[in-house]
């Protein structure tokens, strides 16, 4: 039998990107958005939820033209979600980082 394992060592579940895990909504609350949000025509700050967000912490605006471009930008990745689901901690923890990194006068 042919071993499939890709030259790297990782396996394809090792390798694609994750799905939003549900529950999570780190994407919606640790970072700060600048554009206008429906709700938010300031945006909003980071560390703060989105008022798009469901009772189920799923945004209102997925896939809808109003839904910012930075929101769409952003994406699941074992990096910033890590493997293994913890409720979003390890992700709010990553985008806090960045939001930290990246704020004006860093």
């Amino acid at each position: 039998m042919e071993d499939s394992t890709p030259a790297n060592g990782q396996n394809d579940s090792e390798t694609a990107a994750p799905a939003c895990r549900p529950g999570c909504a780190a994407c919606c609350t640790a970072p700060s958005i600048s554009s206008p949000i429906p709700g938010l025509p300031g945006g909003k700050p980071a560390g703060v939820p989105c008022v798009q967000l469901d009772e189920h912490l799923r945004c209102r605006l997925f896939g809808r033209p109003e839904r910012p471009a930075v929101c769409g930008q952003l994406a699941p990745s074992w990096e910033m979600c890590g493997t293994c689901d913890d409720g979003g901690v390890h992700a709010r923890r990553y985008l806090a980082r960045l939001e930290l990194w990246t704020a004006p006068g860093a």
